[in-house]
């Protein structure tokens, strides 16, 4: 695999954004400490993570629309939702806003294809980019977070909903992904017999 990236593949708009993705981690992880202070701070949570989701959306939009998909873009993507979503899901376990089976479920998903990305671009010498299914899983943990942060526990019809879906979705993804990751390296193994 070549790792060799230049500072054209860097230097795009669409992996800046994903690296302030990364960045806006900080913040939300200092604002949770507050979730129960104020409605403010969570109103102030809220729009960080607004501005999270749409630098997520952005940066595919920027990426495709300025022909700027590049190797280093496919590892700085994901690795910006999954660390954005790890941290938020460590801080909100932390001070007990969600259940010990939930965090495990999100944490070792995250480690689980990430480490298997890891493996596959060893063998195959390319990055797999994200697919729908696990772009749309990322969201549903966003919103699902989002909606904890704005006070969803209240309303346990749809707290039960958000947090149901995105486990589904969580299940589905990694087993998406290493169907995925099998077919490629079948692939890449049958293309160079």
């Amino acid at each position: 695999m070549n790792s060799k990236f230049t500072l054209k593949d860097i230097n795009t708009v669409a992996n800046y954004l994903s690296l302030f993705r990364i960045l806006l981690a900080i913040p939300i992880y200092i604002f949770l400490d507050y979730l129960h202070v104020s409605y403010h701070y969570r109103l102030i949570l809220g729009s960080i993570l607004i501005l999270a989701v749409i630098t997520d959306l952005l940066d595919g939009y920027f990426a495709r629309r300025n022909n700027e998909i590049t190797e280093i873009g496919k590892i700085i993507d994901p690795l910006a939702d999954k660390l954005c979503i790890s941290i938020i899901i460590i801080k909100l376990f932390l001070i007990g806003e969600i259940s010990a089976f939930y965090f495990w479920v999100i944490i070792l998903r995250d480690v689980i294809i990430f480490s298997g990305g890891i493996v596959v671009s060893r063998i195959i010498g390319k990055v797999l980019p994200s697919n729908r299914l696990g772009k749309i899983t990322a969201f549903s943990i966003g919103v699902f977070i989002l909606a904890l942060v704005l006070g969803i526990k209240e309303y346990e019809f749809y707290y039960e909903f958000l947090l149901i879906t995105s486990l589904v979705l969580s299940f589905a993804s990694l087993i998406g992904y290493a169907i995925r990751a099998y077919e490629n390296i079948r692939y890449y193994k049958n293309e160079n017999v």
